[in-house]
């Protein structure tokens, strides 16, 4: 392979966060060369270290005593060979080139979002979709009614025995009836107090209190989850099953 001393030379610069070709130019000196490689790699000229790999031959550190005045066609360039750029400092003070959580980031007023003709949300309000559908309301209120119906039917009421989802070990009391604001979803929720500590609050949700019991035993869900029947004590049928023994 041809060696390059006059001409500019085709190549590979490498780092820990760059890769790409670049012609260089071997009348210039050490000193440029490394000022033309920060803006490449991110790395300050001090804190540099270069080597030149060429196919067949050691690596090479490109350094000089007085590197305002060697050019760097003092290492024989051959075209598409590789400078890595090493960076000296140490990692406390290095920049997460990759890192893009503290990169500030565009975010688009909700009025321009709503004014942009071809968005989805002016899809939405093209196809009356969503909250855009006249008839919204009536069919939530069928909705909610239709769960008032079920808490109805299924004779959900409180003080009453009840089982979760078909799970004998989630069997428990009926302890509240009605609204969850801090819940997402319109309509009733039942609030049972659970045998056993394997449901997910107090009672509370938020700051506020629907009915209280023990720790992880109280749950909401909805009415078509709750069997309302004479489920006993899960430990009295433990203490049961003991004095068969």
């Amino acid at each position: 392979m041809a060696l390059h001393t006059g001409r500019d030379v085709p190549l590979l610069i490498r780092s820990a966060n760059a890769s790409s070709e670049r012609r260089i130019t071997p009348s210039w000196s050490v000193a440029q060369l490394r000022a033309k490689l920060e803006p490449i790699t991110g790395v300050p000229p001090s804190c540099q270290r270069l080597t030149l790999r060429l196919p067949g031959h050691d690596e090479v550190v490109i350094e000089a005593q007085d590197e305002e005045v060697t050019q760097v066609a003092h290492w024989n360039l051959q075209a598409y060979a590789e400078i890595h750029v090493k960076d000296l400092r140490p990692p406390s003070a290095l920049t997460n080139l990759t890192d893009t959580s503290t990169v500030p980031k565009y975010t688009m007023p909700a009025s321009t979002y709503a004014s942009l003709p071809s968005s989805v949300l002016a899809w939405k309000k093209a196809q009356k979709l969503g909250r855009f559908d006249p008839s919204l309301p009536e069919h939530e209120a069928q909705k909610i009614q239709g769960l008032w119906d079920e808490i109805s039917a299924r004779g959900i009421a409180l003080g009453h025995r009840c089982r979760l989802g078909g799970e004998d070990t989630r069997r428990g009391m009926v302890a509240y009836v009605g609204e969850v604001e801090e819940i997402p979803g319109k309509g009733p929720w039942v609030g049972v107090e659970l045998d056993e500590p394997v449901g997910k609050n107090d009672g509370s949700v938020g700051e506020k209190r629907y009915f209280s019991c023990g720790e992880r035993r109280g749950v909401f869900v909805r009415p078509e989850r709750v069997d309302i029947g004479d489920w006993g004590l899960l430990i009295d049928e433990d203490d049961e099953d003991l004095e068969e023994l």
